[in-house]
């Protein structure tokens, strides 16, 4: 087995280096932009030739929702075109693929959560070019693994939890949005499943789910995370989405239905507050 990580120093990418790094020490190869440009096909499929890889993982995206508006042609290079790269390479050189895509392919007014088969509807710039990568993915990759996730945040980079802890440590009031609802990712839970995928006895290609257990609004989410952190002087009021402009478009309800991965892999997923504690108690050894 020899593994590519793509986006290497996100969120995802160094949850993915702790646990193959403790599971199967050196087979993997982590890049990002300044070792590999995957928006360069030729750099990409020399990459490919020249490694020998078994599997790669594409943690890469272009996650800045709000900025994709008005910047369409990177966020375009980056979720289409690089999946794309990767792809005919992957495909070329007999490489399987597991590539992380999101809830923000639907359009959130769904009333139950989504399975893997309910049809996309994205409406933001980003949730469109994630779908694309997708289905760019699958012409060229059939036999590809795409896991959908929410609301990812870990101990590492910008997330909304760290966003919280530091404003929640530094301001009296902070207005978060309660009508949008969805559930948690622990890119440290994410991480986990994608190695338990990577080792599982049989490779089952197809689109899967996956988030913490749990339902929850942004405004629940950032009560729970400064209630868990000790933080008191805060307070956190309601409102709602239409009080809180943004420049994208963000589900309404993008609860994703995880039986599929569970049933097919034997993934336990934890449950959203249980993570989040795990989480910012790593946050605070790491302040001490």
């Amino acid at each position: 087995m020899k593994i590519l990580v793509t986006g290497a120093n996100g969120q995802l990418g160094k949850e993915m280096h702790r646990v193959l790094e403790q599971q199967c020490p050196g087979v993997t190869i982590y890049t990002d932009v300044d070792t590999l440009d995957i928006t360069d096909e030729r750099a990409v499929e020399y990459f490919f030739e020249k490694n020998e890889l078994t599997h790669v993982v594409n943690c890469a995206a272009y996650t800045a929702v709000d900025k994709a508006e008005s910047d369409q042609t990177l966020c375009y290079r980056i979720n289409v075109d690089a999946v794309q790269n990767l792809a005919k390479a992957a495909s070329k050189y007999g490489v399987k693929v597991v590539h992380i895509s999101t809830d923000y392919v639907f359009d959130g007014k769904s009333y139950r959560p989504y399975v893997e088969s309910d049809k996309t509807n994205p409406t933001s710039t980003y949730g469109t070019t994630k779908r694309k990568g997708e289905m760019i993915l699958l012409s060229f990759c059939p036999d590809a693994i795409i896991l959908r996730t929410a609301w990812l945040y870990s101990t590492h980079g910008h997330n909304f939890v760290k966003t919280m802890l530091k404003l929640g440590a530094e301001k009296p009031e902070l207005r978060v949005v309660f009508d949008q609802i969805g559930s948690p990712t622990s890119a440290a839970d994410l991480a986990d499943a994608i190695h338990s995928i990577l080792t599982a006895r049989q490779w089952v290609p197809g689109t899967f789910h996956f988030s913490n257990e749990g339902v929850i609004s942004w405004y629940d989410f950032a009560k729970a995370i400064h209630r868990i952190a000790g933080l008191t002087t805060c307070k956190v009021t309601p409102v709602t989405t239409e009080d809180y402009p943004t420049p994208a478009t963000r589900p309404h309800y993008s609860v994703l239905d995880k039986s599929m991965i569970k049933r097919t892999y034997g993934i336990e997923i934890p449950y959203w507050e249980d993570s989040l504690r795990k989480c910012i108690e790593t946050l605070k050894k790491e302040q001490n």
